[in-house]
C-alpha cells in the first residue's frame, strides 16, 4: 500500500536498496527520502524498504539527542501527528549529499540530523 509521503520512484529505489540489503550486499547507499514531523525535532533519513513494503531502514532521529540506525514502520509514521496535528511529511526538495554512513557519523557527533 503506497504511503502518502513516498513517490513511486522513491518507493522503487528504496525497495531496490532493501533487496540488496537482504542479499547481504555490502552497500552504503545515499538516502532516498527524509521525512519529518512538523513541529517536532523528529526526522527519518531512509534508504531502504523491505519487501513487505512497510519496514524502512535508515537513520532515525527521535529528537532526543540519540540518532541511530534502525527500522521504522511506514504505516506507523503515516499515523503520527505532530503537536499541531500535522502528519509526517516528506521534506520538500531533499537531496542526499552523502552516504547513509556519513549521515550517521555526523548525526552521532552533533546529537541530531543536521542535513
Amino acid at each position: 500500500m503506497p504511503m502518502p509521503f513516498l513517490t513511486d520512484d522513491q518507493r522503487r529505489a528504496m525497495l531496490a536498496n532493501g533487496a540488496a540489503r537482504d542479499r547481504g550486499e555490502d552497500t552504503d547507499p545515499y538516502p532516498v527520502v527524509k521525512l519529518y514531523a512538523p513541529g517536532c525535532d523528529a526526522c527519518w533519513v531512509l534508504t531502504a524498504l523491505d519487501a513487505d513494503g512497510d519496514r524502512a531502514f535508515g537513520l532515525i532521529d527521535a529528537g532526543v539527542g540519540c540518532p541511530d540506525l534502525g527500522e521504522v514502520s511506514l504505516a506507523m509514521l503515516a499515523g503520527i501527528r505532530g503537536p499541531r496535528g500535522l502528519p509526517v511529511a516528506l521534506e520538500p526538495g531533499y537531496r542526499a549529499r552523502k552516504t547513509l554512513s556519513a549521515y550517521v557519523v555526523d548525526a552521532r557527533r552533533d546529537g541530531m540530523v543536521t542535513d
